[in-house]
């Protein structure tokens, strides 16, 4: 199986296979309001929170998706979820999205480490040639957050998603390329500040 269940750690977060035996640590924080208010999935409940798992692992299982549980090591507390998805293994194209982390851990530098393993690990192991963000134009933190990645805008999708409240969104799509991510500055100083990794 091309998704099957891996583990990307360094000295700040550990990334592990998301499932229905451990979702449930990700409770406290999937209850915080609003918390993907820019996202189509509902996950402020138990129940949609374990819907929300099972159609994760179902894309797993047809091998479009890696979803994993985001664990602070810092701290020793888990806090969030993301995933490869929307994978393309003919086009060697995929997308890191369906990210959310408790707003504890917003600016922590969390998002950022784990943006770099799952980067590193998409255009090394998994082979892929670019990475994809879809992010909705309004979502100003995210949009900066992949920018220093060294993403690039590469258009619009005018309403094209809509949203729990009801809103139809505009995506902004953003990409990376395997050569952009070798010679990027955010790769050469994450290498500086990790010499091990």
């Amino acid at each position: 199986m091309k998704t099957k269940a891996i583990t990307l750690e360094n000295d700040v977060v550990k990334l592990t296979p998301l499932s229905l035996e451990n979702f449930e640590y990700l409770c406290p924080i999937a209850e915080q309001p609003k918390l993907v208010q820019y996202s189509p999935s509902a996950i402020e409940t138990l129940v949609d929170l374990e819907n929300y798992v099972k159609i994760a692992l179902k894309q797993q299982e047809a091998e479009t998706s890696i979803p994993f549980i985001i664990y602070d090591k810092r701290i020793s507390s888990y806090a969030g979820s993301t995933r490869f998805m929307n994978i393309n293994w003919k086009n060697k194209i995929l997308e890191i999205g369906a990210t959310w982390i408790g707003r504890e851990f917003h600016g922590s530098g969390l998002n950022t480490q784990m943006k770099a393993l799952m980067l590193q690990y998409a255009f090394t192991e998994l082979q892929m040639e670019k990475v994809e963000f879809r992010i909705d134009e309004r979502n100003t933190a995210s949009r900066k957050a992949v920018e220093k990645l060294g993403c690039v805008l590469e258009g619009v999708l005018r309403k094209n998603v809509y949203l729990l409240d009801g809103f139809k969104r505009n995506t902004c799509c953003y990409g990376l390329l395997k050569e952009e991510w070798i010679d990027s500055n955010f790769k050469k100083s994450l290498k500086k500040e990790n010499p091990n990794n």
